[in-house]
């Protein structure tokens, strides 16, 4: 019945029956993957679309020089795999940002859903072309910007994507924890440029961190003022 419970909230299953519903559920199994788990890659054969239970994946490129570029990012309820993101035509890696919970439905089980219910096919659509959107948004600002604009792009993503259920006062707590490594990564860019951005960054009360092993905090209005006065 849990499981049940989790698909009906995902925006695709939305207004399916409770047998409907059930019926997923035997297609649908769940795989615990560890923080920095690679799920799927252009190397690798893509015959399933995954369902994030819990958790975040990131999905991301690798540029021409060998640096990685995060083209999205996404949280419980989204969809990805070979027949979303990975048929855009960009070769994309899928690697999870903290300890996930993945459901699996293998392709073909999917289409045969869909064709069976022509209201999902629609939702699927929508479901699509918002994320080639957000893609192009993404590519847009890690192509053009500089990595102060990529950084603070990449912040805004976070706090708009996944809404915080605490805060304090303005401020909000990112919801997964990242070293400046991985920052750097995730913006096509090395450690020894972000680290004095992100120093700069909290010098302007944009963002805040309280200890290692602590995400960060952002003053959710000043991030956005920086955002569109940052070249």
């Amino acid at each position: 019945m849990e499981m049940v419970t989790y698909l009906s909230r995902v925006d695709l299953f939305k207004g399916l029956s409770e047998d409907e519903l059930q019926q997923l559920n035997h297609i649908t199994p769940l795989e615990a993957r560890p923080r920095g788990t690679v799920i799927a890659s252009p190397y690798m054969e893509h015959k399933v679309l995954y369902i994030i239970k819990s958790g975040s994946v990131r999905l991301y490129k690798i540029t021409k020089d060998g640096k990685e570029l995060t083209l999205d990012i996404l949280g419980t309820g989204h969809l990805f795999g070979e027949i979303t993101s990975f048929r855009s035509g960009v070769p994309l890696f899928a690697v999870t940002m903290e300890d996930s919970v993945i459901c699996e439905m293998d392709s073909g089980q999917f289409r045969k859903v869909i064709a069976e219910k022509p209201e999902l096919a629609l939702k699927y659509i929508e479901i699509v072309t918002a994320r080639l959107q957000e893609t192009e948004d993404m590519l847009e600002y890690m192509a053009y910007g500089s990595v102060r604009k990529r950084l603070l792009f990449l912040f805004n993503k976070l706090v708009t994507k996944f809404p915080a259920p605490r805060s304090d006062g303005e401020w909000i707590p990112l919801p997964i924890e990242m070293t400046h490594q991985e920052l750097a990564s995730m913006t096509g860019s090395i450690r020894e440029t972000v680290t004095p951005i992100l120093n700069q960054l909290a010098d302007e009360g944009i963002l805040r961190k309280e200890g290692n092993r602590k995400p960060y905090w952002i003053q959710r209005s000043r991030l956005q003022a920086a955002l569109s006065e940052s070249k």
